[in-house]
């Protein structure tokens, strides 16, 4: 195994969190050398002609409110290698039934002013303190664990909401169905039951993001955030070795810094004989959370909402009442896949028409399943959508789908299709179940199984980072 005086480093996984691993250590003036199983480099963060040339589907990730505010990303010139931030004029749009729909972003009043008239004012009480000290809770929020001792105060008011579950908020703070709806469905994003505690924080800091710095889209794609990354640690030195897939750390040099983007699962496999029996069972003992099923469109033409104002948003969610949204995510956590999935949808082609050819639209939504789940969930998911936008189906050319399976064999960090790293909870929020280091010198893992967890942001590869140029120091 690698000893203590590394004089090189190796990073294997090529997502963002790889990365920023390589590119952190490759300021500290180590050589680097990035080892990708694919032929293309990102991870789930990759572009691709899916289905047709000329049209560039986001394999995993599609808007990333947390890339654009990531204290490490913002501190790289990674606007020198192409990337270009697209914010459309809505973050979100959530339609209803009666053809009206809610649209997040911009000001907090153009929000509220969208909803049931007595949730108005409780909208912008509970926004309006956390949108002006969004800096704040952005930058303590991603150093987590650890005590916010520069703002204590403000990240109380936001943590006493926070730590409340997606729907226990929406019930305490709203009564009419508009907002429920809105905060229930942000809380999806947190791959929890919307009753469990804990969940509300992904939705305000969702929320916070689209009334702050919107949820934007790369131009190009996904690819354009890895691809800036790549370009940059080129530039600083590092390789990139695609086509070569890790299998045991057997197979890497002798006396390196050694960074994994993998989650503990396939650690597990490929240091199993160098790694203690309790370690071992800590990673055996480690749980993957629900499942993905997604769906790729081309249409000859936008999405037909019968809320037009949909079309101004680059995301939807399609779940109509807090009610359904709930049952929906309770019946994966349940084991089955749900009849009327909350659906998660991105129509990049309305502000990036550098993304298709000619004049059609490219489409991209998933839903939840159980973790591992074999259920075909495409026409479960064309008909939610058929709901909001009648016509939708007679606008599709052609379609590809992505199985929990078929996400595992494309990377194998998405364990039955999790693509957090990791079933996600408060305590592990509080106390992670992973750390950066292991039990083997020189060797950290930088997945967003480790801390701050899920998202496009590159934090965990940083600041695995640190913590594998800190033990060289010592």
């Amino acid at each position: 195994m690698p000893d203590s005086q590394a004089s090189f480093a190796i990073v294997v996984g090529s997502g963002p969190n790889g990365l920023a691993a390589a590119v952190t250590l490759a300021q500290a003036g180590l050589p680097v050398t990035v080892y990708e199983k694919n032929r293309i480099i990102g991870g789930a963060c990759r572009t691709e002609e899916l289905i047709r040339p000329g049209y560039l589907h986001d394999v995993g990730s599609a808007v990333h409110p947390l890339a654009i505010v990531s204290p490490f990303f913002r501190r790289l010139p990674l606007d020198e290698y192409g990337l270009k931030w697209i914010v459309p004029p809505a973050s979100l749009a959530h339609p209803f039934d009666d053809g009206t729909a809610v649209l997040l972003g911009g000001p907090v009043a153009e929000t509220a002013s969208l909803l049931d008239d007595a949730d108005r004012d409780r909208y912008k009480k509970l926004m309006d303190p956390l949108v002006k000290h969004w800096e704040e809770i952005v930058a303590e929020a991603l150093q987590f664990p650890h005590i916010p001792l520069r703002h204590p105060f403000v990240m109380l008011n936001f943590g006493r909401h926070a730590l409340c579950s997606a729907a226990g908020l929406a019930r305490s703070i709203f009564t009419g169905a508009r907002a429920r709806a809105l905060l229930t469905g942000l809380g999806v994003h947190s791959v929890m039951d919307m009753e469990s505690p804990g969940s509300g924080a992904a939705g305000l800091v969702l929320a916070l993001a689209a009334h702050s710095t919107g949820w934007p889209l790369p131009e190009g794609g996904s690819r354009s955030i890895t691809g800036a990354l790549a370009g940059y640690l080129t530039r600083l030195g590092g390789k990139i070795v695609t086509d070569y897939e890790v299998k045991s750390l057997k197979q890497l040099p002798f006396g390196g810094l050694l960074m994994l983007d993998i989650t503990p699962g396939q650690f597990l496999e490929m240091a199993r004989q160098e790694l203690p029996d309790s370690y071992k069972r800590r990673l055996r003992n480690y749980r993957y959370g629900p499942g993905v099923f997604k769906v790729d469109w081309i249409l000859d033409g936008p999405v037909p909402w019968k809320a037009v104002e949909c079309l101004t948003a680059g995301t939807v969610h399609l779940g109509g009442l807090p009610e359904e949204i709930a049952a929906s995510e309770k019946a994966v956590w349940q084991g089955m896949p749900p009849e009327n999935p909350f659906v998660l949808l991105a129509q990049p082609t309305l502000f990036d028409r550098t993304r298709a050819a000619g004049d059609g639209h490219i489409v991209w939504a998933y839903c939840h399943v159980p973790n591992g789940s074999t259920q075909d969930m495409t026409g479960r998911i064309e008909k939610q959508i058929e709901r909001f936008a009648p016509g939708f189906q007679d606008r599709i050319i052609s379609r590809r789908v992505m199985s929990p399976a078929a996400f595992q064999a494309d990377n194998p960090n998405c364990v039955g299709g999790d693509i957090t790293g990791g079933r996600q909870s408060l305590k592990k929020m509080v106390f992670p179940e992973i750390s950066w280091t292991t039990p083997l010198a020189n060797v950290f893992l930088c997945s967003s199984a480790t801390s701050p967890g899920p998202g496009v942001h590159g934090i965990c590869g940083h600041r695995a980072a640190q913590a594998g140029l800190r033990s060289l120091r010592r």
